[in-house]
């Protein structure tokens, strides 16, 4: 069996240092006051967004639901919300029914 060089004393420094900085969940309230370039800028960057509705859903999400959706992102209502995903992150509605 071969040898490896593995330095292990400064992995963790280098995991941290990393620019992508992982994704978030990010809180919000859908209801006009925010850009809708942020939004997408947010679930572009990996972030799922959970935003409470505060209004007509329709015309709040119009500025970025389709842009969200043809960048294969999901957009779905969960009660009050509205929980946006970027692409690859499933939502799993198994347990709902």
């Amino acid at each position: 069996m071969s040898e490896f060089d593995l330095d292990l004393r400064n992995a963790e420094e280098q995991l941290e240092g990393g620019e992508d900085g992982g994704s978030e969940v990010i809180l919000g309230v859908l209801d006009g006051t925010t850009d809708p370039a942020e939004w997408i800028t947010a679930v572009e960057g990996g972030d799922v967004l959970v935003l409470d509705v505060d209004g007509d859903l329709n015309r709040l999400a119009a500025g970025f639901a389709r842009e969200v959706r043809d960048a294969g992102g999901t957009l779905m209502r969960f009660r009050g919300f509205l929980v946006v995903t970027p692409p690859d992150v499933g939502i799993d509605t198994d347990r709902l029914s």
